[in-house]
């Protein structure tokens, strides 16, 4: 994808916050406030230096979600609009995870290995990707937050708690909150 309009960083939401318990609604309106939207949210990423981003962290309940692992250095923008994951591997992986919206915390999270996801670009096309690794757990961990489940919903109900808390925290020392 080729970056038309650098876009205008976005305000990120931080949890714990009642949007990220919510499922986004489909994209119906495939326009230039669309596109001006995944431009705004691709440079909302490049601004956090972070890997990937559903459109509820910055408020948007809309099944929106931006990647951008940069494997040479190289800005590789990929934008997926309605995004449905249609089949895992039952292979399985670890990384460790963490996400601009949760600062200060991470946690590790076993994901399928391989994904195949159907989704639709910004103009309405229909795609199908099939992806692994990394870029597989990226995109799990993205279209996780559409649906209302954060990686930290993976963890013990005791060790997820506590690293909200460690959240919340970094976030009142940085001035997030």
């Amino acid at each position: 994808m080729k970056i038309n309009n650098p876009g205008v960083p976005l305000k990120l939401t931080y949890g714990p916050d009642v949007i990220f318990s919510k499922v986004a609604s489909p994209v119906i309106c495939f326009d230039d406030a669309l596109e001006a939207l995944t431009q705004d949210m691709l440079a909302t990423l490049y601004h956090e230096n972070a890997v990937g981003l559903g459109a509820n962290m910055v408020g948007i309940l809309q099944r929106i979600i931006v990647i951008d692992l940069q494997p040479d250095g190289t800005p590789d923008p990929q934008v997926f609009i309605n995004p449905e994951i249609i089949q895992k591997s039952s292979d399985t992986q670890c990384h460790q995870e963490a996400s601009i919206s949760f600062p200060g915390i991470s946690a590790e999270i076993t994901r399928a290995r391989e994904i195949t996801l159907a989704y639709q670009s910004s103009t309405g096309q229909p795609h199908v990707l099939r992806t692994d690794g990394f870029v597989a757990t990226v995109i799990q961990h993205e279209f996780d937050y559409l649906n209302g489940i954060i990686f930290l919903d993976y963890l013990t109900p005791i060790k997820r708690k506590m690293l909200l808390k460690k959240t919340v925290k970094f976030q009142k020392l940085k001035g997030l909150r």
